[in-house]
């Protein structure tokens, strides 16, 4: 799997001269290969569904991903799905011909810290990212914080961005998460156990606006034989990850979980072959896994970020990682 960014960071005069204030960008998780020869199997699950992810629909019917999962703020979606369709076309004469494709675009706002009335992406940012997810395939774990999809998400009363994690099973196979966080409220900010939010002091300027209640996209990638129903399942295991860190699943918050697996990958339109399904109680470890590297991929979204100040003076703070590391050590979890 690799994970590419591109980033949108602008600070230009008010429009109609520039695009003002963009804190924006686009990710991009490709596990290699051609999805759409050779998709994979997968599986979606909603906490609450205030968000937009295209594609969603049809992985759930067919159970199958047949394109790399793109990122990207509310906004921008549209701009995003476009030159998807676009990049993939160049690479597949297929596409189109043979049959279309649905690209997975998801996203989350930004809008508390980036100025949503300019159509801030643009084609070349979707390429930079789909290029940098393949050329890191293989390579060192990506980017986290405040880069790419997450440079302008605000989480639990922080910063917040893009996050990753991942666990090795006990069967030997390995469950990655990647989220991009933007939800919830300091107050409610819980770091193993300990309630970190309502600890550590509040903001000593107020922002001049309240972030909006955000949202949380949670993608899992594991290499095991797991075919679309045992997707499902995992990918809904995100969401005890995300309350462990402190989400409610706010009535405007859009949670939207995806899970994939390779180790069951065939050709397009061809039965899958090789190793037999994980089922039943031998999904346990996965479930586990995924819990406990979504909680992580949250905190290390957080712990990554810097504070950042964005449009009209609106600013998310930086999880403060020596005052978080005082206070685990005094409940004892260090």
């Amino acid at each position: 799997m690799g994970v590419g960014h591109a980033t949108v960071w602008r600070d230009e005069p008010a429009p109609p001269a520039g695009r003002g204030v963009a804190r924006t960008g686009v990710t991009v998780i490709d596990i290699g290969g051609n999805l759409f020869r050779s998709p994979v199997p997968a599986g979606g699950a909603v906490l609450n569904g205030a968000g937009e992810c295209t594609g969603f629909l049809a992985a759930a019917e067919w159970g199958l991903v047949e394109t790399p999962i793109f990122l990207t703020s509310t906004m921008q979606l549209g701009r995003v799905y476009d030159a998807a369709c676009e990049l993939l076309m160049e690479e597949e004469p297929g596409i189109g011909a043979d049959d279309v494709i649905i690209p997975v675009v998801a996203e989350c706002d930004d809008s508390f810290l980036s100025d949503a009335r300019r159509m801030q992406v643009s084609a070349a940012d979707v390429r930079a990212a789909l290029e940098a997810a393949r050329a890191g395939i293989g390579g060192p774990a990506p980017a986290e914080g405040a880069v790419g999809s997450g440079t302008g998400m605000s989480c639990l009363g922080f910063k917040g961005g893009i996050g990753s994690a991942s666990r090795l099973t006990p069967s030997g196979h390995a469950v990655g998460v990647l989220v991009m966080s933007n939800f919830g409220e300091q107050e409610r900010l819980t770091i193993d156990g300990v309630p970190a939010g309502r600890l550590l002091p509040p903001a000593e300027e107020p922002a001049a606006a309240t972030p909006p209640a955000g949202s949380c996209i949670v993608i899992t990638v594991t290499d095991a034989p797991l075919d679309s129903a045992a997707c499902v399942r995992l990918a809904r295991r995100a969401g005890l990850g995300l309350a462990r860190t402190g989400s409610t699943g706010h009535h405007g918050s859009g949670e939207i979980f995806l899970a994939l697996a390779t180790g069951l990958r065939a050709p397009r339109a061809a039965p899958a072959s090789g190793a037999l399904p994980i089922t039943g109680r031998g999904l346990d470890p996965f479930f586990a896994a995924v819990v406990e590297a979504t909680e992580e991929a949250v905190l290390n979204s957080m712990l990554a970020a810097p504070t950042v100040t964005g449009r009209d003076g609106n600013y998310s703070r930086g999880l403060p990682a020596d005052r978080v590391r005082e206070l685990l050590a005094a409940a004892g979890r260090l």
